[in-house]
C-alpha cells in the first residue's frame, strides 16, 4: 500500500508545486502589466509608433482617436520628427487603420512629410515587425509607443524582440475605463505571459485567444 500511495503523494506534491508556480508567475506577470500601464516614458525619439485600432469607414474608432490624440501631442511637443501609422485592413474595408490615421493627423496640421505608413499588419507582432523593418532601413531605432494603458507591456516586449527601443507612452483619454479594463488587463497578463514563454510571434497566431489580447478593436 505504501508503494502505491508513495508515488501518488509525490505526483499530488508535483502538481501542486507547479500550479503555486504558475499562479506566481500570473501575479507577477499582472503587477507588471499593471504597472506599465501606469508609467509613461516618452522623451525624445526619433519617431512616435500608435498601435492600430478599429477603424470604420476612415474614421477612427473613439479607442484609435484617442491613441492618435497622444501621438500628436506628443509630436507638438516636438519629441520625435515623425509618426507612424499602424495598422492594415480587415476583409471588405476600403481603408487601413493606418491610412484612416493619417486622415485623422493630416487633418490635424501634421503635413504628409513627417508621417510614415505601416499598411499591412493584421495584429500587434505584425505591425511592429514591419515598422521595425523599414525604421531600420531610415537608421530609426529608438521610437516611443502609443497605444492603450493595458496593452503597454505586450507593446514594449515585442518592440524588444523586433530590434526597436521602445519607450512607452499611454494615452489617458482612452473610452475603455473604469471597470471595463478589467477583462483587457486580464486577457493582457495572459497574453504577456505565454508570449514570454512560446515567443509574441508564435502567441499572435493562437487562436481564438489572439482575437481576444491583439489590441485592435
Amino acid at each position: 500500500m505504501l508503494g502505491v500511495l508513495s508515488p501518488l503523494r509525490l505526483a499530488r506534491r508535483v502538481v501542486v508545486t507547479v500550479v503555486v508556480v504558475l499562479v506566481i508567475y500570473l501575479l507577477v506577470t499582472a503587477v507588471q502589466v499593471w504597472l506599465a500601464s501606469r508609467r509613461d516614458e516618452a522623451r525624445p525619439a526619433q519617431a512616435i509608433v500608435v498601435l492600430g485600432a478599429a477603424q470604420y469607414n476612415g474614421l477612427p474608432s473613439p479607442d484609435l482617436a484617442a491613441r492618435l490624440s497622444h501621438a500628436l501631442g506628443l509630436w507638438r511637443q516636438r519629441l520625435a520628427p515623425r509618426i507612424v501609422v499602424t495598422g492594415g485592413g480587415q476583409p471588405g474595408d476600403r481603408y487601413t487603420e493606418a491610412s484612416a490615421s493619417a486622415d485623422y493627423l493630416l487633418a490635424r496640421g501634421v503635413p504628409e512629410s513627417d508621417l510614415l505608413r505601416e499598411v499591412e499588419g493584421r495584429n500587434t507582432y505584425e505591425s511592429l515587425a514591419a515598422t521595425a523593418a523599414f525604421l531600420h532601413q531610415r537608421g530609426i531605432s529608438q521610437v516611443v509607443l502609443v497605444s492603450d494603458p493595458f496593452h503597454m507591456a505586450r507593446v514594449g516586449d515585442i518592440a524588444g524582440q523586433v530590434g526597436l527601443t521602445g519607450y512607452t507612452s499611454p494615452t489617458q483619454t482612452s473610452p475603455i475605463s473604469g471597470t471595463a479594463v478589467v477583462p483587457y488587463f486580464a486577457k493582457e497578463t495572459a497574453a504577456v505571459a505565454l508570449g514570454r514563454v512560446i515567443g509574441f510571434r508564435r502567441l499572435e497566431y493562437l487562436h481564438p485567444l489572439v482575437g481576444a489580447v491583439r489590441g485592435r478593436r
